[in-house]
């Protein structure tokens, strides 16, 4: 089986740098950015029914930069303002740094994880045991998170922000890829509801992270690719070791 055409379900990266671009070159395959789910804010409706006082909180906690982004928007939109006493606890420098878009960055009492995983950032958040924690988090959440910092015995209440919702294929939009590049179980939830008769064929899934690997199975379709890996840390690098592997 040769592989021409890869659909990547994200966003097309703002850099012409992206990986993603030196495995189309090195493999000659076209590759295609196209999400299966977007990400739409939760009214400040909506999210009062949730009984969230957001100024009751005293430090935020923020995995993704999409949090940090409904987080301000709605305190905007509900005219909430936030004191400079607020602290803020991040999974990563990255979405640490991107805090930078709203606050003075210098001024503010800012931790960060340096792996991008929640149970690398509770070392700084047990310092801070007395702090009232408020999670940021997707209307989807499994609440693993909020069960892991639950069970460090600290006070924290999560709050749904914004919500994944499936971005729907058009009628002539054209569906003719050799692989189908998944970051998480809603876009596998996606693709079933945009094309209920899939039938995977010799069409090549790859599926980054456990829960979305399991989604795919759970689906009934096969798992071609999985990533990371010890091997293959991202999923670029498990791409490229697919494709060489039946290269050869």
């Amino acid at each position: 089986m040769k592989f021409k055409k890869i659909l990547v379900s994200q966003p097309k990266p703002a850099s012409d740098k992206s990986p993603y671009y030196d495995l189309a070159e090195k493999h000659g395959v076209e590759v295609v950015f196209r999400p299966f789910i977007k990400v739409e804010g939760i009214s400040a409706k909506d999210f009062r029914q949730q009984k969230v006082n957001i100024p009751d909180f005293t430090a935020i906690v923020f995995t993704a930069r999409t949090a940090v982004d409904h987080f301000f928007r709605l305190c905007e939109e509900m005219r909430i303002s936030i004191p400079v006493t607020l602290k803020y606890f991040c999974t990563s420098e990255t979405v640490a740094n991107y805090l930078q878009k709203y606050i003075v960055y210098r001024k503010r009492k800012i931790f960060a994880a340096k792996t991008g995983r929640l149970v690398d950032l509770l070392p700084s958040m047990q310092k801070h045991k007395s702090e009232k924690y408020l999670l940021a988090v997707s209307d989807v959440n499994n609440g693993a998170d909020l069960a892991l910092i639950a069970e460090n015995k600290l006070n924290v209440v999560s709050a749904a922000m914004y919500r994944t919702v499936s971005n729907d294929f058009g009628p002539d939009e054209e569906f003719n890829y050799d692989m189908l590049v998944f970051f998480s179980p809603q876009g596998i939830e996606s693709l079933l509801k945009n094309f209920p008769d899939f039938k995977q064929g010799d069409i090549a899934i790859a599926a980054l992270g456990a829960a979305t690997a399991q989604a795919v199975k759970d689906a009934g379709l096969r798992l071609d690719i999985e990533a990371p890996s010890p091997e293959a840390p991202s999923m670029p690098a498990a791409l490229d070791m697919f494709l060489d592997k039946h290269k050869a």
